[in-house]
């Protein structure tokens, strides 16, 4: 997952996995044997102050050698070219909505009493546990202490991950986990539902009342403490993410634009109406209006749990995904609007191809970069607009092949 302002590997996971290459030290050299020792030795006075004991320190470092892979992932920036179409159809499954499910009935009492003491609904925590790990299916391989202090030592992001090491010995040394139980990803994100150390100093429970925060053997724990995490951001009980929904022919989406959040009542009043026919149950919940493929695909009004989602992970698709997942996870379907056939994502190259066609066309994009900034957002605006189609702003293939045309 997640998180460490408050999530958030949080943004943590997925936000470390996008850092740009930009971030990274251009000093990284692998270290020497004799150097892994000299940065062992050197952490231990910065341990020793944090509360952290010599017999816990020595077993967590035990057998430690730099990993040259975990290194070698940060250097990997790939970027990533899918729409949210693409993200939720590998997440969100009929199987993995059936294994919710089973997972439910599973661990219906903890989920019950989790919910009866923090307020969240059991098919949020369930879809959260299903988009980190498949359940638990794959927690990541490495041993978390060893891979926070490859990225310290090999220098990525030093400051960072040198408290989230610091802090990891402390858990062991509490006794939660032992040094060799302590796996997680690559960059730290450990147990069920991938909680950065820090994070797990924050929010981890001990549901299970055994005096361990254990996330990693207990799914109890992991359940427990997802729970808490989102009630600690705001989760607010008994409502939902949000309402797919359907536009009015002729939508005016510059008003739209402009109110970015309003009340629900508001939005009704554009001729917004929910996919089922059903009235929004508290017309004065505040919603944003998100198009994640625009005009032409499924519409939605985004409400306040959704952002509390993102605080697992800072990302629309994400949090749509956990949302989409949690209703199939309690009977729900497909969502009523199908999307656009044949879209696609840009990649950088196509979206500097995007530039130059719109610059052509006598519309100011500023320099053909592919990074969409204000004025490429203007220029789609205006082409839209001019070629009479719905203008949503949105980019993608559909797009460009009509640019193309």
């Amino acid at each position: 997952m997640l998180h460490s302002n408050g999530r958030t590997i949080a943004p943590l996971r997925h936000l470390l996995a996008l850092a740009t290459a930009a971030a990274l030290s251009c000093s990284m050299v692998a270290p020497s044997l004799a150097n892994s020792a000299d940065f062992v030795r050197g952490l231990w006075p910065q341990a020793e102050a944090r509360g952290v004991s010599r017999a816990a320190f020595e077993a967590a470092f035990s057998g430690y050698n730099y990993i040259p892979k975990v290194m070698e992932l940060t250097r990997k920036q790939p970027e990533f070219s899918q729409t949210v179409q693409q993200y939720l159809d590998k997440r969100v499954t009929a199987a993995q909505a059936q294994k919710g499910q089973a997972m439910r009935a599973e661990w219906n009492q903890t989920l019950t009493g989790s919910q009866q003491r923090w307020g969240v609904q059991p098919e949020f925590v369930l879809a959260i546990w299903g988009m980190e790990t498949n359940f638990g299916g794959f927690m990541g391989g490495e041993n978390t202490i060893h891979a926070l202090a490859t990225l310290t030592e090999g220098g990525y992001r030093p400051d960072f991950f040198r408290e989230e090491l610091l802090t990891a010995l402390r858990i062991v040394s509490d006794g939660h986990v032992s040094a060799g139980n302590m796996t997680g990803s690559w960059a730290g994100a450990m147990g069920h539902t991938q909680f950065m150390p820090s994070s797990f100093m924050r929010y981890a429970v001990d549901y299970n009342g055994d005096g361990r925060k254990d996330i990693w053997n207990s799914v109890q724990d992991a359940l427990g403490s997802t729970a808490n995490y989102l009630n600690n951001f705001g989760w607010r009980p008994g409502e939902t993410w949000g309402y797919e929904i359907k536009l009015p022919s002729g939508f005016n989406f510059a008003a739209a634009r402009q109110l970015e959040r309003a009340p629900l009542s508001q939005w009704q009043a554009m001729g917004i109406q929910r996919v089922s026919g059903k009235p929004f149950p508290r017309p004065t919940d505040m919603a944003r209006l998100y198009m994640p493929a625009g005009a032409n695909g499924p519409a939605f009004l985004l409400l306040p749990n959704f952002d509390v989602i993102k605080r697992y992970n800072n990302s629309d698709s994400y949090a749509l995904a956990v949302g989409h997942l949690a209703d199939r996870i309690i009977g729900g379907g497909s969502f009523a609007t199908p999307w656009p056939a044949g879209d696609y994502a840009l990649n950088k190259a196509q979206r500097a191809e995007l530039q130059t066609l719109l610059a052509r066309a006598g519309y100011d994009v500023g320099s053909p970069d592919g990074v969409v900034g204000p004025k490429t957002r203007a220029a789609v605006l205006a082409y839209q607009n001019q070629a009479g189609l719905p203008a949503d702003g949105y980019i993608s293939g559909r797009l460009l092949e009509a640019l193309k045309r």
